[in-house]
């Protein structure tokens, strides 16, 4: 038994390169002196993995609950059957079937208290998809399954930038009409509390981009920066939100000006992840802010092209477990500066000068 943090990190599309990222990263042992690795997945396929990359580190243990984890080393909880059929580098639908039970199984154990954060290797989103899993993406899933009526906001994140997404997986002829002033205002304030939250950053300084080239030029190459975007900025502002904006995407990348604010809010999903991966490199981080658990998954996807060639960086996979305990600490701590340090008192007033004191902590 441990009392290290216990990181559940599903399996993701077991054709692509989620075992390389995943069995690489727990055979360095300093990820399990900070925590308690568990794979769901199968261990079958995580030993035929790890004897092709030649790994020489203790095997994952298996287990049956997270509860049975050891401490000081990895473990899996076996969810697919034992006769999966892996052929890395070719989608197929026994993969996306594994990645969508992989998946069930640690949401499951993450709302039970059974886990404490969850880490996503990447799936396949076409194959995955089924009558269970109807979701464009893990974000979209994850808002429905640990909501519980919150929504979700996208942040990728490394140790030089964030960028949060307004809008997620949608068609490009769909962005403008999901824009409106009230979904950003929404989308700012969700932004500024992760930030503050989630990242210990007080009073953080957000940046808005425009939807248009050149953040529209005054309404000649569109008009949603004077009409949606910039009312939903001054609203926010207006509650004492720090946010600026609406700039133009290509001249506030180019220029550095993303090094003078704590968090990017970008229109669509290209506009704000190309840039990103682009200055992120390895080391970025897909997180999931807004919801009650917390989970995070490294920012590059299945990566066939390269799968089963031993080529596949870890260090994503690394800094997203490291971001989820942080992540994980640091709503502890938001958590105790933000509870009311004042005890509820009651006054009798049929005695002279007694105060019963309700407080649970007594």
């Amino acid at each position: 038994m441990s009392d290290k943090i216990k990181v559940g990190i599903t399996h993701g599309d077991f054709n692509g390169i989620g075992y390389e990222v995943i069995l690489k990263m727990i055979d360095d042992n300093r990820i399990c002196e900070l925590c308690t690795p568990i794979i769901y997945g199968s261990a079958k396929i995580a030993a035929n993995y790890r004897k092709q990359l030649g790994l020489q580190g203790p095997a994952p243990v298996q287990i049956h609950q997270p509860s049975e984890a050891p401490d000081g080393q990895a473990a899996i909880i076996n969810v697919i059957g034992e006769e999966a059929h892996v052929e890395p580098g070719h989608p197929s639908p026994e993969a996306g079937k594994a990645a969508f039970e992989a998946l069930e199984r640690a949401v499951s154990d993450l709302r039970a208290g059974k886990i404490d954060v969850l880490v996503t290797a990447p799936i396949n989103k076409a194959t995955i998809h089924s009558e269970f899993f109807t979701f464009p993406g893990h974000t979209e899933y994850l808002e429905t399954s640990l909501g519980d009526g919150n929504k979700a906001l996208m942040i990728l994140f490394n140790d030089v930038i964030r960028v949060a997404l307004a809008t997620v997986h949608l068609p490009v002829s769909k962005i403008a009409e999901a824009i409106t002033k009230e979904s950003l205002v929404e989308k700012i304030k969700m932004f500024n509390l992760s930030l503050n939250k989630d990242f210990g950053i007080v009073k953080p300084r957000i940046a808005v981009l425009g939807l248009n080239p050149h953040s529209g030029d005054e309404g000649l190459l569109g008009s949603e920066e004077k009409d949606i975007i910039l009312p939903a900025i001054e609203e926010c502002r207006a509650e004492k939100i720090h946010v600026f904006g609406p700039y133009a995407a290509d001249g506030f990348f180019g220029s550095g000006n993303y090094a003078k604010f704590d968090g990017v809010l970008a229109m669509y999903h290209d506009q704000g992840l190309a840039p990103f991966k682009t200055l992120a490199g390895a080391s970025g981080v897909n997180f999931t802010a807004g919801l009650p658990f917390v989970r995070t998954s490294p920012d590059h996807g299945t990566g066939f092209d390269i799968a089963g060639k031993g080529e596949a960086d870890p260090d994503s996979m690394r800094q997203a477990v490291y971001a989820a305990i942080d992540i994980f600490r640091n709503r502890e701590n938001w958590a105790e500066r933000t509870a009311n340090p004042l005890r509820r008192q009651y006054v009798d007033k049929s005695k002279d000068n007694v105060v019963l004191d309700l407080s649970k902590d007594k």
